[in-house]
């Protein structure tokens, strides 16, 4: 480090020196900051170099106001860490580039020499683990350097000073550019009902700046302060958080989502500059007050001792805005942060779509679920001639990608047939009730904190309500694929299917000897992305106005008329995602089998009710021939299946919920508890509901103030 110091030349434009000393401080194992790899004792070391030598420290300050007197500093303040304005798909491409082959570095940018100088990914950390008195004690070691009696001191402040308001005019324009996007006034179009925040924000900049270049040139005593842009700025937040609110109820686009990312980057961004560069008057006290840091300083007997030193709100910013800065620049081509940004806002209003539908899957009382098992007798009915179908197409021996497109067809054609008639496949709830549950959740830790008593109620309702429309399926589609094969039999002399195929079809169920469970947990993955798939869908279909732009096609309206085609179109906006999620889930089915074979993997699906199915024509098939294990083989395969069916699609289901609210769910423990009282006190109703639908309790300040 002491080498180091000795070669540095005051003039020299040249970033080698300083990339080497930083490889001084920088720890030499990665994530290991002990003893000698500690980078706050290495920053200590440096501190306690330059006080004791002033020619070095004054060389170090020259050295570094030249490099920055060389280099353009705006496009560190106003881009690093912002999304650009190229839109997701260009700029995801554009990292996924840049990470196996980077762009030209540019000498004439300072956010470009970041790369010659802090060149790991990893460096932001250790930077964020020494502590900022330990920084600051360094840096102003070296700008109180006392210069030699002949040497010019350099324009180092001005320059950055100089750099931070060009950032805040770029970011300003930004911020007007963003905020008047058609995607936005389309999203919010009250917006057009008043003067746009995000125009007169950019004029309130425009005269800030004005007056603090008269205050640089010395025309005036001091600028006016950023109190009017900051209201300014204030209302543009409020607009973002109105938009996305509205999202969650009509809906978003990622591009859209990826607008109001930027847009809120850019915000915050020009906050934290504002702050950096206001003259604030010392006499009227209204800044905070100076935080107390310690730092370790060497004693009389050089033993280095705790020492305390005030920090400035200001350089705590600054601070901050610096490793900030640092860690944007380190991971600004990972993909991972740009998804998470951007697809998290987009999968809630995805799942939130998707828990409005689960609400649908709820039953709260006795009566619902009566109502539920008939939803779900009449889709056990279907799925009885649906595995029907699949026996018959098999039997086509068509080539394997025609047997997948058939496969497909009749799954999705059947699945799509349940939908319009109201049924319910029990499996498809679990995607949409987890996402209900996640909201509930999500309220609640937003309101009046957690309650795991009402969660308990609401897991129970969606328990019980599942376990209904599963028996409903299953008791249904069982002797409905029995009586057709039995009747098959009866008619033509003939089994549906030979005693070898019966076989097949009992061990595609065995969930010992054979890979059933995995299967049956590659259809909860299904069933899984068939919920995203019609939460995307029901978003989609918000965001657009689906409903509208179909009321618009002049032929269908000479077709249906007027009130007809509305009535379709209403239709189509409000159930669009169930078609669409119905639809492909079924292609995912009838397609799963088939890709394994082409690509020679162990891959497949397994759903109870087309189990439960399989199971009947079996036993029609073996002349009832079956011994007791056999059966009962068979039977613990059909609910084993079920079981692994709803436990993954309801887990990734509830995953993604919970990761798209952000929130932690830690209680577990206390939920089974709460669960274990409800059963304890009430088992009948547990498994059965209350006989009537519960009112929610009222509410206490609305009983105070009809009073």
């Amino acid at each position: 480090m002491l080498a180091t110091l000795e070669r540095i030349d005051p003039q020299s434009d040249n970033i080698d020196l300083l990339v080497e000393l930083v490889c001084h401080l920088r720890p030499r194992q990665r994530w290991v900051w002990q003893g000698q790899d500690d980078p706050a004792q290495a920053v200590r070391t440096l501190t306690q170099l330059l006080k004791g030598n002033p020619v070095q420290a004054w060389a170090l300050r020259r050295y570094i106001t030249t490099l920055l007197e060389k280099r353009r500093h705006t496009s560190l303040y106003s881009d690093i860490g912002i999304l650009s304005n190229d839109g997701f798909v260009t700029e995801l491409k554009n990292r996924i580039t840049y990470r196996f082959l980077p762009p030209a570095l540019d000498d004439l940018y300072l956010s470009d020499a970041l790369d010659q100088l802090l060149y790991r990914e990893d460096d932001y950390a250790w930077i964020r683990a020494v502590p900022d008195a330990d920084w600051m004690a360094l840096f102003d070691i070296i700008a109180n350097a006392p210069p030699p009696e002949d040497a010019t001191v350099g324009r180092a402040r001005v320059v950055t000073l100089e750099g931070l308001l060009d950032a805040i005019r770029t970011l300003s324009c930004r911020v007007c550019a963003l905020g008047l996007e058609p995607r936005l006034v389309h999203s919010y179009s009250q917006i057009e009902n008043f003067d746009s925040p995000f125009l007169m924000q950019n004029i309130e900049t425009n005269h800030y700046l004005d007056q603090y270049a008269r205050y640089l040139a010395g025309d005036i005593e001091r600028p006016d302060d950023a109190r009017h842009l900051l209201v300014m700025l204030d209302q543009c937040q409020e607009v973002v958080l109105k938009i996305r609110r509205l999202a969650l109820s009509t809906g978003t686009s990622v591009a859209l989502t990826y607008l109001l990312v930027a847009l809120q980057q850019s915000i915050d961004r020009l906050h934290k500059l504002l702050f950096l560069v206001d003259v604030h008057d010392e006499e009227t006290a209204t800044a905070p007050a100076p935080v107390p840091s310690t730092t370790l300083a060497p004693g009389p007997d050089g033993v280095l001792q705790p020492e305390t030193a005030l920090l400035s709100p200001q350089r705590l910013a600054a601070i901050a805005l610096a490793e900030e800065l640092i860690e944007a620049h380190n991971t600004k081509y990972q993909v991972r942060g740009l998804v998470r940004d951007n697809v998290d806002l987009l999968a809630r209003n995805v799942t939130e779509n998707a828990s409005r539908t689960g609400e649908h899957y709820i039953a709260e009382s006795r009566k619902d679920l009566r109502a539920m098992f008939g939803a779900a007798s009449g889709a056990g009915f279907i799925v009885g001639f649906m595995a029907l179908f699949k026996i018959l197409l098999g039997y086509l021996r068509t080539p394997p990608l025609v047997e997948a497109f058939l496969f497909s067809m009749n799954y999705s054609l059947g699945f799509v047939v349940i939908h319009l008639m109201h049924f319910t496949v029990a499996t498809k709830q679990p995607a949409m009730t987890a996402q209900r549950i996640a909201a509930s959740l999500h309220r609640a830790d937003n309101g009046r904190g957690l309650d795991v008593d009402r969660l308990a109620e609401l897991v129970n309702k969606v328990f019980r309500t599942q376990m209904v429309a599963v028996l409903g399926n299953v008791l249904v589609a069982f002797p409905v694929a029995w009586a057709i094969a039995a009747g098959y039999n009866a008619i033509t002399d003939k089994h549906l299917v030979d005693p070898i195929k019966a076989l097949h079809l009992l061990n595609d169920i065995d969930p010992i000897n054979s890979p059933a469970l995995f299967y049956a947990a590659v259809a909860g993955v299904w069933l899984f992305v068939a919920g995203l798939i019609s939460g995307y869908y029901d978003n989609k279909a918000l965001y657009t106005r689906m409903g509208q732009r179909i009321q618009q096609l002049r032929g269908l309206r000479r077709l249906l008329g007027k009130e007809r085609l509305a009535r379709l179109g209403q239709y189509i906006e409000d159930n669009l995602g169930g078609l669409a999620g119905n639809f492909f889930f079924g292609i995912l089915l009838g397609t799963t089998g088939t890709v394994g074979f082409l690509l020679g993997l162990p891959i497949d699906i397994r759903h109870i009710t087309f189990s439960a199915a399989n199971f009947a024509t079996a036993l029609v098939g073996l002349d009832y021939q079956m011994s007791w294990t056999q059966i009962a083989n068979a039977t613990a395969g059909v609910f084993l299946i079920g079981t692994v069916n709803l436990l993954v699609s309801f887990g990734l289901a509830l995953w993604v919920a919970l990761r798209a609210r952000k929130i932690r769910f830690k209680r577990g423990i206390l939920l089974l508890q709460a669960l274990g009282r409800r059963f304890i006190g009430a088992p009948v109703d547990f498994f059965l509901g209350p006989k009537h639908r519960q009112l929610p309790p009222p509410d206490p300040a609305t009983l105070k103030s009809s009073k």
